[in-house]
């Protein structure tokens, strides 16, 4: 999230993030550095670390160091605030605003480390931290935007911005400042701005209950088999995968089906039993609609009831009206609108794919209406067939991952922007497969660093996802330090980790995450690639992941990890033109979700909050996005995006920024493809920009129009158009 308003729970991260149970309470790092001298014991997070690029020292951090830095750090900017609200000196550009700016270091540098480590190395102790601390870093974003002092301090210099003379970044900051105050609340009179405190506490205690309701939820709803024809259709693979949690739990002869993220669960896929199926299905759908102390709807209703009280409050109809004035979108009347122009085209063609779903359920003489748990099952059959064994299996032998990192996505990197990636094994980490990368310039300057956490743990939340240990600032003096973080199974001790397309395009979206930070180059961390607008944030690493699969990419890394054979031109075509089958349930459900968004988060103040389900249902019609088979990706009562992750009246940003990278990449496709003149050219225009112009001015300096959604449609195959 690039907003501070919205970052009160949310950049911190602390109120929405919990981590994944199980790992026993250790040190934050196993790893050690050979030959480093040990320093004496002191808490290493409270001064900036003097290994490369301030990169952080996990060979000598613990769990516990992080309580007492959360505090020192808030301590350290209360102090700065205060000096800075109280300062005697009239208010000009450098002492209130670049001052402004300036506070907060500490704080920034551990809650960055702090959010990796609860997200990717979670342990009870971190976890108690994030419990004690979300309060208290909640009310330290109010402390900054809340303080009168400090805004009639900004609302002095704001008045004399025309007589300034600012160079154009340090006006945009000024004018970013001035905002976020405003929306905020810091204008209102001082019960409003109490009042509006104790409503963002009390969000963040909500968004931290939910997201941990629907962590116990997910952990308690996975299934148990005890009938190994129950598994009918799994992998050696995969039963050996469900045979080990069932080991875990101390039950003989059981197997368990973890719960993933999704409504969808990898494991519907192919499992031949059909009652087996609805069985996985209703425990995902249901996870968290129990009844029990795991059931989020009582919480949801508190969360969407509060924000619109946030809204009122504020000035505004309802929560995305206040939200979207800092997005590219700005209003949920757009964001309604380019919704809209989606819809027909996905459900079109969810409803083509059930029909040819249905006619291949009644060609092997079964009886039953296509329901949601059977979609996957037979889609998988149809791909096959439509495949003729260019299947991911028959890949993946092509696809090592250490062939594909280095000669596929630093190939690209080097490709486009002429950077190139040398591994530092010197540098500890706080998991032993971890690797980092120092990323330098064409003309040998050091950039900055890249970290790799690509492995699947107990301890590890789902997904992927793309941080920074160290932003950008030339004020403060720092170059970037990124991380990546993946799911990828981990092979067995000495065999390669061989991935499938979907593991590759995670790869390439999470490091065009990381592309953006590394070669932010602002003066000001605020306007910087960490803090653009969410439906902003997404479109550099959606860009990026079209390279996977461009054809000279991909012959550049797809050979055979055992015979270094090239890829045979059969599976060529299968990954440098993937079928277009499955996109309309894909996007479908993905808009689902988006509708949803929008509909909870549109509530006005005061309006009755109708029972979760029924709300649900209703606004999937409403929308004209309800299909049967189609369930929303995340159902409402699990759907932590919105409700704990910072994304409420933002899930949309993926559809947008798809928009946004689609058209970009038509550019390309129109201007020579993957050449170095249009890779600075991208980068000068979009990744090195940060939020130092409105959104939409970048994008029509870079690709010369307003973007528009004809090449996002023909991408997805929605649409006969070319691509």
């Amino acid at each position: 999230m690039s907003n501070p308003l919205f970052s009160r729970t949310l950049a911190l991260a602390l109120a929405a993030l919990t981590g994944a149970c199980g790992s026993p309470d250790a040190p934050a790092s196993r790893a050690t550095t050979a030959g480093r001298p040990q320093p004496a014991r002191g808490n290493p997070l409270l001064v900036a670390s003097s290994l490369p690029y301030q990169a952080p020292d996990f060979a000598h951090l613990t769990d516990r160091d992080f309580q007492p830095a959360l505090a020192a750090g808030l301590r350290q900017q209360r102090a700065e605030l205060a000096r800075l609200a109280d300062n005697p000196a009239a208010p000009t550009f450098d002492n209130t605003l670049v001052a402004l700016e300036g506070s907060g270091r500490l704080l920034n540098r551990v809650t960055l480390i702090f959010n990796q480590l609860l997200d990717a190395q979670s342990t009870p102790t971190l976890r108690q931290t994030q419990e004690v601390m979300a309060p208290e870093l909640a009310a330290s974003q109010d402390a900054i935007y809340l303080n009168p002092k400090l805004f009639q301090r900004v609302e002095a210099v704001y008045a004399q911005r025309a007589e300034l003379a600012l160079d154009s970044e340090s006006a945009f900051l000024l004018t970013y400042y001035h905002q976020q105050f405003m929306l905020a609340g810091a204008a209102l009179p001082a019960p409003a701005r109490q009042q509006l405190q104790r409503l963002n506490q009390q969000e963040a205690r909500l968004m931290a209950r939910f997201s941990q309701k629907v962590s116990a939820a997910s952990a308690a709803g996975a299934v148990r088999l005890r009938d190994s024809a129950s598994l009918a259709g799994l992998s050696a693979s995969e039963r050996r995968a469900a045979a080990r949690p069932a080991r875990a739990h101390q039950a003989a002869s059981t197997w368990l089906l973890p719960l993933e993220n999704f409504t969808q669960q990898s494991v519907l896929l192919s499992l031949t039993k059909r009652a087996v199926r609805q069985r996985v299905f209703a425990a995902s759908w249901t996870r968290a609609e129990r009844g029990d102390s795991n059931d989020t709807r009582t919480t949801i209703a508190r969360l969407a009831a509060l924000r619109a009280a946030q809204a009122h409050l504020v000035g505004f109809k309802n929560y995305a009206t206040w939200k979207l004035r800092t997005q590219m979108a700005q209003s949920p009347a757009v964001v309604a609108a380019f919704l809209g122009q989606l819809v027909p085209a996905a459900t079109a063609k969810a409803r083509q794919e059930a029909t040819a779903l249905q006619a291949l359920v009644k060609q092997q003489r079964e009886g039953f209406p296509l329901q949601p748990w059977d979609w996957q099952f037979y889609a998988r059959q149809l791909r096959q067939r439509q495949a003729a064994g260019l299947s991911d299996d028959a890949l993946k032998p092509y696809l090592e991952l250490n062939n594909v990192l280095r000669n596929g996505l630093f190939y690209a990197a080097n490709q486009l922007y002429g950077i190139t990636f040398r591994e530092r094994p010197d540098l500890p980490v706080y998991q032993p497969d971890m690797r980092v990368f120092e990323v330098r310039e064409a003309d040998g300057r050091g950039l900055g660093l890249f970290y790799c956490d690509l492995f699947q743990r107990d301890n590890k939340r789902g997904g992927g996802w793309s941080n920074s240990f160290v932003d950008q600032s030339t004020l403060w003096g720092t170059r970037p330090v990124v991380y990546i973080s993946c799911n990828f199974p981990k092979p067995p001790p000495g065999q390669p980790a061989l991935l499938t397309p979907d593991n590759i395009t995670t790869l390439f979206h999470e490091t065009g995450h990381a592309l953006h930070r590394l070669f932010s180059n602002q003066r000001y961390r605020s306007l910087s690639a960490a803090n653009v607008a969410s439906d902003f944030v997404e479109f550099p690493s959606q860009f990026n992941e079209h390279w996977a699969f461009y054809p000279a990419v991909v012959q550049h890394y797809a050979v055979h990890f055992q015979t270094k054979a090239a890829l045979p031109p059969a599976l060529l075509a299968r990954l440098t033109r993937p079928p277009t089958f499955g996109q309309g349930y894909a996007f479908t459900e993905a808009l689902a979700d988006d509708e949803l968004d929008m509909q909870w988060h549109t509530l006005a103040a005061g309006q009755p909050v109708q029972p979760v389900d029924s709300f649900e249902a209703a606004a999937l019609r409403n929308t004209h996005v309800y299909l049967p088979q189609v369930p929303p990706r995340y159902r409402s009562s699990y759907f932590r995006h919105i409700w704990a992750d910072g994304y409420a009246a933002g899930y949309y940003a993926y559809a947008w920024s798809e928009m946004l990278d689609d058209d970009a990449y038509a550019w390309f496709r129109a201007h020579g493809g993957l050449t170095r003149a249009n890779g600075q050219r991208f980068r000068d225009l979009i990744l090195a920009r940060g939020h130092t112009r409105p959104y939409g001015e970048l994008f029509r300096a870079f690709c010369g129009h307003a973007p528009t959604i004809a090449p996002l449609l023909a991408n997805r195959g929605l649409t006969g158009g070319p691509w």
